[in-house]
C-alpha cells in the first residue's frame, strides 16, 4: 500500500510510523486513520518494536476540524466507532512492543494515539492537551479511558475540565507518561530504546504486555492463573533458554525473539 498521509520505515527489526501532515500539525482525518491501521498491522508481521512520531514540530493535534462549519455536521458516533476504534486497536493489540515518540504537541485524540502505545516518551517542550470541553464536547478516542488509569482521575478530570495543556515534564512526574527527555537528546534517546525492544524476548514482552492489561480487570485469583500461563508459554520458548544460559555465562543475552 502507497500512504499518503503517514511514512513508514522498517529497519533493523525496527518500524517507524511517521505521521506526515505537518502542515496540519499531523492533524487525523479519514484517510490518515486507515493508513495508520493498516500500517501498524503491516509493522507488527515485519518488525520487532514499533514507534510513532510526528513530522515536523508536533505529534498530533487530534481530529482534522479542517473547515469548522463542516466539522460542526459529522457524525461523531460514527466516526469514532468506525474510523478511531480500528486505528486504536491495531495499537494496542499489534503484535510487538509499541513507543509512542513524542515529538511535540499532542492534542485530543492525539493523546490518545501517544497513550494506546505501550510506552510514551516525550520531548521537554512536548505538551498534552485535552482541548474538547472547548468546542462543547467530551474527550474521546479513549481519552476519558486512558488518563485516569494512567495520572489517576483527578488529575485527569481536571484536565479535561479545565482543558488545560499539561507540560511534558508533568506528565511524567504523573505518571501519564513513561519518560521526559531533553529536546536535544529526543531521538537519540527514543532512538535507543527502540533497539533495546528491538533486541529483547519478543514473546515475553508480548505476554508481558497482555498481563499487564488484564490485571485491571481480572481478580487476583484469575489473575495469578493467566500469570502462570504466560510464564508457562515463556518458559518453553528458545529466548528463555538462551536467557538462562547468558545469565549462567555471565553474558549479554542474544534473543531470536522466539
Amino acid at each position: 500500500m502507497e500512504y499518503q498521509t503517514i511514512r513508514l520505515s522498517i529497519r533493523e527489526d525496527i518500524a517507524l510510523l511517521t505521521l506526515n501532515r505537518p502542515e496540519a500539525k499531523n492533524a487525523l482525518n479519514t484517510q490518515m486513520r486507515a493508513e495508520i491501521a493498516h500500517a501498524v498491522r503491516q509493522a507488527g508481521q515485519g518488525a520487532r518494536v514499533l514507534v510513532i512520531t510526528g513530522a515536523g514540530d508536533a505529534f498530533c493535534s487530534g481530529q482534522d476540524l479542517g473547515h469548522g462549519r463542516n466539522a460542526a455536521h459529522m457524525d461523531l458516533e460514527r466516526t469514532l466507532r468506525d474510523e478511531y476504534k480500528p486505528m486504536l486497536m491495531a495499537l494496542v493489540e499489534c503484535p510487538v512492543p509499541t513507543i509512542a515518540a513524542v515529538n511535540g504537541a499532542a492534542a485530543g485524540a492525539g493523546v490518545s494515539l501517544a497513550l494506546a502505545a505501550d510506552v510514551a516518551i516525550a520531548a521537554e517542550s512536548a505538551v498534552f492537551l485535552q482541548p474538547f470541553v472547548r468546542i462543547g464536547l467530551i474527550p474521546g478516542a479513549g481519552g476519558t479511558y486512558w488518563p485516569p488509569r494512567q495520572m489517576g482521575l483527578a488529575r485527569a478530570m481536571g484536565a479535561a475540565l479545565f482543558a488545560e495543556p499539561i507540560p511534558a515534564r508533568q506528565a511524567s512526574d504523573w505518571g501519564l507518561i513513561w519518560e521526559t527527555v531533553p529536546d536535544a537528546a529526543f531521538a537519540g534517546h527514543w532512538q535507543s530504546r527502540a533497539k533495546t525492544l528491538a533486541e529483547g524476548p519478543t514473546v515475553a514482552y508480548g505476554h508481558l504486555r497482555q498481563a499487564m492489561r488484564a490485571g485491571f480487570d481480572n481478580s487476583l485469583e484469575a489473575h495469578l492463573a493467566l500469570e502462570a500461563k504466560l510464564q508457562g508459554a515463556c518458559g518453553q520458548t528458545r529466548d528463555f533458554q538462551e536467557g538462562v544460559l547468558a545469565f549462567l555465562e555471565k553474558r549479554p543475552a542474544q534473543f531470536e525473539g522466539r
